[in-house]
């Protein structure tokens, strides 16, 4: 019943044995266009939660705006590692805000925040075009925020922008 689990679920059904390829995910455009909406959905849906506290330790956040022109000139290698940065700052963000939010409404939204971040988290760690595992050693550019609502809109950013990009690109390759 979880849509993060099944968005795991979904993706390793596809993956082929000898190499991890997100072929379903990646090229049926639907799938990406349907975690844009949830994520404009998550982003409403907290933005009408009642009394929503200022975060006492404030959230950092990754910076997620970036140059098209850039983006093109990395590696798919590169594009994946600076998402997966950026998708372990949101999932901290999350799982900090969970614990200074008691509102049922707002603490429900983190929640689904965390689960479809930590999806795309553990789904882009399992491809890889270079030898080895993933390791955290992000340089990623960051910012703290004390509104909730900063979460949502930067997980809806990284997901409307780097998240589909990668996504278009990856087809390009996997989807011939």
């Amino acid at each position: 019943s979880s849509p993060g689990l099944l968005l795991l679920t979904s993706f390793l059904l596809h993956v082929k044995e000898d190499r991890a390829s997100p072929t379903r995910l990646v090229c049926d455009n639907r799938l990406i266009q349907k975690y844009i909406l949830e994520a404009k959905d998550m982003e409403k849906r907290v933005g009408q939660c009642q009394a929503l506290p200022v975060l006492s330790c404030p959230a950092v956040l990754p910076l997620v705006d970036f140059s098209l022109q850039q983006w093109k000139s990395k590696s798919n290698e590169t594009k994946r590692r600076e998402i997966l940065c950026d998708l372990a700052l949101l999932v901290g963000a999350a799982t900090g805000a969970l614990g200074q939010v008691s509102e049922e409404c707002g603490a429900r939204q983190l929640n689904q925040l965390y689960r479809h971040a930590n999806s795309f988290f553990l789904l882009l760690q399992t491809f890889s075009w270079e030898a080895g595992h993933w390791e955290p050693s992000c340089s990623s550019h960051s910012m703290e925020q004390t509104h909730i609502a900063s979460i949502f809109l930067t997980y809806r950013q990284l997901v409307q922008g780097k998240l589909r990009f990668f996504f278009h690109d990856l087809a390009k390759v996997l989807c011939k």
